[in-house]
C-alpha cells in the first residue's frame, strides 16, 4: 500500500474555507472536517463533564450551551487553551482513525480540514498545508451574514487566531477567495496539478 498523502486545509473565519473543501469533496477527494469532529467529541458524556469542571454552567441538560462557552473562552486566550487542552486530542484521534479507513477504503490522498491548524502546532503532521484567505472586511461581512454575529464579536474570533499575514507566510500554497467561484476554481485546478494531487 502505496504511502497516504496527508494534505492541511486552513483558513481564518470567513476565508471560503469550507467552498474549498466541498470543492474537493466534488473531486473525489477524502476530506476530514475537524469542526464536525469537534462537535462529536463535545456530545461526549466523558469530555462534557471535563469541559463543565473547567467552565461551570456552559453544559445544560447534558449538551453544550456553545454560545455562552464561546462567550466564556473568545477575547480569553487562557480559557481557550483550556478548552483546546481538552478537546484537540480527541479530535486529533477520531481525525487518526478516520484517515485510517480512508486509506483503507483506497484514498491516496486525505485532506483534513483544520481550522486551528497552525495555532494548534499540527504544521509538521501534513506534508504540505493550503491556506484560503480573503480581505478582512470581506470575511467580516460574510460572517456577519452567515452566523447573524456583530461586527464586534466577528473580530474578536477573528483576533482570537493567528494573524492571516503570519499564516500566509506558513503555508505552502495561498488559495485567494475573494469571491469569484470561476477564478476559485481555477486556482484549485492549478494547485491540483502542481501538487500533483490525486484522490
Amino acid at each position: 500500500m502505496p504511502p497516504l498523502r496527508r494534505i492541511g486545509l486552513t483558513g481564518s473565519i470567513g476565508a471560503g474555507k469550507s467552498t474549498v473543501a466541498r470543492w474537493l469533496r466534488q473531486r473525489g477527494f477524502t476530506v476530514l472536517d475537524a469542526d464536525e469532529q469537534a462537535r462529536a467529541v463535545t456530545r461526549d458524556p466523558e469530555t462534557l463533564r471535563e469541559i463543565e469542571a473547567v467552565f461551570p454552567g456552559v453544559v445544560v441538560g447534558g449538551q453544550l450551551d456553545r454560545p455562552a462557552l464561546a462567550g466564556r473562552v473568545f477575547g480569553h486566550p487562557e480559557a481557550l487553551e483550556k478548552l483546546n487542552a481538552i478537546t484537540h486530542p480527541r479530535v486529533r484521534a477520531r481525525m487518526a482513525a478516520l484517515e485510517t479507513a480512508a486509506q483503507a477504503g483506497g484514498a491516496r490522498a486525505v485532506i483534513q480540514d483544520v481550522p486551528l491548524l497552525f495555532e494548534g502546532g499540527s504544521r509538521p503532521l501534513f506534508e504540505a498545508v493550503l491556506l484560503v484567505d480573503a480581505p478582512l472586511e470581506t470575511r467580516v461581512q460574510r460572517v456577519m451574514a452567515r452566523d447573524g454575529l456583530s461586527r464586534e464579536a466577528v473580530l474578536a474570533r477573528d483576533a482570537a487566531q493567528m494573524p492571516a499575514e503570519q499564516k500566509r507566510q506558513l503555508a505552502d500554497a495561498v488559495i485567494e477567495n475573494a469571491g469569484d467561484e470561476a477564478a476559485l476554481g481555477a486556482q484549485l485546478e492549478a494547485l491540483l496539478a502542481r501538487l500533483d494531487l490525486r484522490p
